[in-house]
């Protein structure tokens, strides 16, 4: 799960496995699987260090 901003600025969590495509027009437009669309204030550089950093932090072994 990512967090983005919408242009209005609230702040929202995505399924980052659910996206599809990153598109900047010049917006940065976030379309996912399913078809819906998120207009979003990060480029899609930010959003594909996000999606990285939160899957290595998935693949980290849990400290008990």
């Amino acid at each position: 799960m990512i967090t983005l901003t919408r242009m209005k600025g609230e702040r929202f969590t995505l399924n980052s496995d659910h996206i599809e495509t990153l598109e900047e027009t010049p917006d940065t437009v976030v379309t996912m699987l399913n078809g819906h669309k998120y207009l979003v204030r990060e480029k899609s550089g930010e959003i594909i260090s996000k999606i990285e950093l939160f899957r290595r932090n998935c693949s980290k072994p849990a400290v008990l």
